[in-house]
């Protein structure tokens, strides 16, 4: 029996087991389109008895680098529409297990999360690179990470946004079979099928009691990562952090908050290194109470 497919995702039903895969090879780039339909697979997948588990598989050499950073601003997925599909993923009632080959980067990790179990390969890398980019982590990932591999080990991904691989993703926790290269799909059905093997109604029951609360701890998790991506968008950082990913270079991060405007000058107390930091002197003793400084500095020329 095979499922109705939408857009870029396709369900196929073996037996108990669904096979509900991404089409959008090689890297399998999200925005709200392809979530929206995972989540309506996943619904139509609930309403269908003879399913009882599901394999969350892409087509192609990665499983999910993410979002496409690459795109004009004006193209790149709307953070808030995206989040409110990505938690219906977690609404869903039916087990799921990943396929994760390749490459999961950033959201695609988020995505990765989604699911119950995750099976990789030992070549396989993963990040949660959002500080790499001068960005905020979303998709989630503050509630689903620290809930997988605990709060240090997130920290340290969160915080350093390195790469890792597969050994290492499975000694965390995060990863719970590691296969061959080239056999990540196979092992993931034939884990899903284990689990189909038992009672349908318990396998339900089980899940909405181990994952009670986690829809509603992602939906509270992406408001306030939306509210963070949302400032940190603004940023020099974060210009520079995508611009460096696209050219395969270090970025070079200063911290600025805003991106075309030099930091306000500062109120109160304001020494002549201010002056010289900031350069605005109009400004600079206007801001100032130091009666000192507005008489030592130099009168104002036209410019």
């Amino acid at each position: 029996m095979t499922a109705p497919n939408v857009a870029d995702v396709t369900v196929e039903l073996t037996g108990h087991v669904a096979v509900v895969e991404m089409h959008r090879p090689p890297n399998n780039f999200f925005d709200t389109a392809l979530i929206r339909s995972l989540a309506d697979a996943y619904e139509r997948l609930d309403d269908d008895i003879e399913c009882r588990a599901i394999v969350l598989c892409a087509e192609g050499k990665h499983f999910c680098a993410g979002a496409d950073f690459s795109r004009a601003a004006d193209e790149r997925p709307s953070p808030g529409e995206l989040y409110a599909q990505a938690i219906r993923l977690f609404r869903g009632r039916k087990p799921v297990v990943a396929a994760v080959q390749g490459s999961a980067i950033g959201g695609g990790l988020g995505l990765a999360l989604s699911a119950d179990f995750r099976v990789a390969a030992p070549s396989s890398k993963f990040a949660a690179n959002f500080s790499r980019l001068g960005f905020h982590p979303g998709f989630g990932i503050t509630a689903t990470l620290p809930r997988v591999v605990g709060e240090q080990k997130a920290l340290e991904w969160m915080l350093t946004g390195e790469r890792f691989g597969g050994e290492l993703g499975y000694a965390a926790g995060l990863f719970d079979e590691l296969a061959a290269d080239g056999d990540v799909r196979s092992a993931a059905i034939r884990f899903a099928e284990r689990i189909a093997a038992s009672a349908p109604l318990a396998l339900t029951s089980i899940r909405a009691t181990m994952r009670a609360g986690l829809a509603e701890a992602v939906a509270e998790a992406t408001a306030r990562e939306l509210e963070e991506q949302t400032r940190l968008q603004a940023t020099a950082d974060f210009r520079e952090g995508v611009a460096a990913a696209a050219q395969r270079r270090a970025p070079i991060f200063t911290g600025r908050v805003e991106p075309d405007r030099p930091p306000k000058p500062p109120r109160g107390h304001v020494t002549r290194e201010d002056l010289e930091r900031f350069g605005d002197e109009d400004a600079i003793r206007r801001a100032s109470n130091d009666e000192w400084l507005r008489n030592q500095a130099p009168p104002h020329h036209g410019r």
